[in-house]
């Protein structure tokens, strides 16, 4: 993790290296508008909440309510948009109104995708962190409870919004729990554990932040006003992500062992484990020899690919793109997409890869000082991609920009192409 940088340093009141050592997976942080120095209302407020729900055109799933505990039947909240927006799921605020006027939670969800504060916000965070983010709104009526107490099974910082919400943290009944293992699987321990003495009950205001590692178990009640607060949820990257990738590779190197593809013998008896024993220890034997084949640095890229799937880069617009890309000159400026996790790799032979999420681009060899060029500085004028003819040049700016990999700053659909320096 790094250490210093500003998203998280808003989300914690110690430094980011005493975060990462004592409470980072561990335990709970609370901290004070006070401590922070500054509230959050750049990046959501109660009037950001209700133009989302009346004016967005927001469909589910960015929308969920759940009220005493449960999740309201979308069906309740939904409908029609009207005349020439036959889509069938789109949010109907008057009957938010309804339903948040008689004590349901409002959960906006994705809000990493959908609100331009958050995009930045989350996406600076993930950055810190090294571990994927998204963004939920949780929005409560005056004295109520949107859950009961729960586990997540991702870590969360809760950023107080606005109004005031008590909150009632619990030691785990489960240490890092996976996706796999969700709390429902064990809600009597969650009941029980629940009952006990608190490791933290406190009142969260405007500005004050809340760390949990994932496993606690919490529930909040608004108190006296609507209450608004964002959870940021970091999906960790694990060793069981490891430990998946390295099934994954197990699985493509045991297909090849012609002893593992063999048939079981004729008129075998399966409810009779003796009668599979030899097979089932050939079996085993042959995935321990597998398994020792695997490349430690494949399951790291496997790894990778895996998480960076889950980031989005930031959004280009096709339409002026395209204008730009087909205008290409030797004075455009391109700029690496914002956002984009990308890998070049050393060249093999007469070929380079340069890596973006889970793709794979293949370019010359010969085009990977320009390419490594552009990623250095991230922003330069075709002309200036070195160690390759003009025609080259804008030949693989062409190809970076229609494949989403650079864009071309300022371009506007059907308008002249912006020209710039550095």
């Amino acid at each position: 993790m790094e250490h210093g940088g500003t998203a998280l340093r808003r989300c914690v009141g110690v430094d980011p290296a005493e975060f990462a050592e004592h409470h980072w997976a561990r335990r709970p942080l609370l901290t004070s508008a006070a401590q922070l120095g500054q509230d959050f209302s750049d990046l959501l407020t109660l009037a950001d909440v209700d133009e989302l729900l009346s004016t967005r055109g927001l469909r589910t799933p960015f929308l969920r309510i759940a009220r005493n505990g449960e999740v309201v039947d979308a069906k309740r909240f939904t409908g029609p948009g009207g005349a020439g927006a036959e889509v069938a799921d789109q949010v109907s605020s008057d009957a938010v109104l309804r339903l948040f006027s008689e004590g349901s939670t409002v959960v906006l969800q994705g809000l990493h995708r959908l609100w331009p504060p958050l995009i930045a916000f989350a996406d600076a965070l993930a950055a810190e962190l090294g571990h994927p983010t998204q963004v939920n709104a949780y929005i409560t009526p005056p004295s109520s409870q949107g859950f009961s107490p729960h586990y997540d099974v991702h870590d969360v910082f809760v950023l107080q919004v606005a109004g005031e919400k008590h909150w009632t943290i619990h030691e785990p009944v489960l240490t890092d729990p996976l996706r796999t293992q969700p709390w429902g699987e064990r809600a009597d321990a969650v009941a029980a554990r629940a009952a006990e003495e608190p490791v933290v009950d406190a009142v969260l205001r405007p500005g004050d932040a809340l760390y949990l590692p994932r496993g606690y178990l919490h529930s909040a009640r608004a108190l006296g006003e609507i209450s608004a607060h964002l959870t940021i949820g970091v999906h960790d990257v694990t060793r069981w992500g490891a430990v998946e990738s390295a099934l994954d590779l197990v699985r493509s190197l045991a297909v090849d062992d012609p002893s593992l593809r063999t048939s079981l013998p004729l008129g075998v008896d399966l409810a009779d484990p003796a009668s599979t024993a030899e097979d089932v220890a050939a079996v085993i034997a042959g995935l321990h020899a597998a398994l020792d084949r695997v490349d430690p640095s494949a399951v790291a890229d496997r790894l990778r690919s895996r998480t960076w799937a889950q980031v989005r880069p930031e959004p280009v617009s096709p339409l002026a793109q395209s204008t730009a890309a087909a205008a290409l000159t030797p004075d455009t400026v391109l700029r690496v997409r914002p956002r984009l996790r990308v890998q070049l790799r050393e060249p093999v032979g007469e070929q380079v890869v340069l890596v973006t999420g889970r793709q794979h681009r293949t370019f010359p060899a010969a085009q990977r000082p320009a390419l490594a060029e552009l990623l250095a500085v991230g922003e330069l004028k075709v002309g200036d991609l070195p160690g390759l003819p003009a025609e080259e040049q804008v030949e693989l700016a062409r190809r970076l920009v229609v494949e989403a990999v650079a864009v071309v700053p300022d371009a506007r659909a059907g308008a002249p192409v912006h020209h710039g320096s550095r």
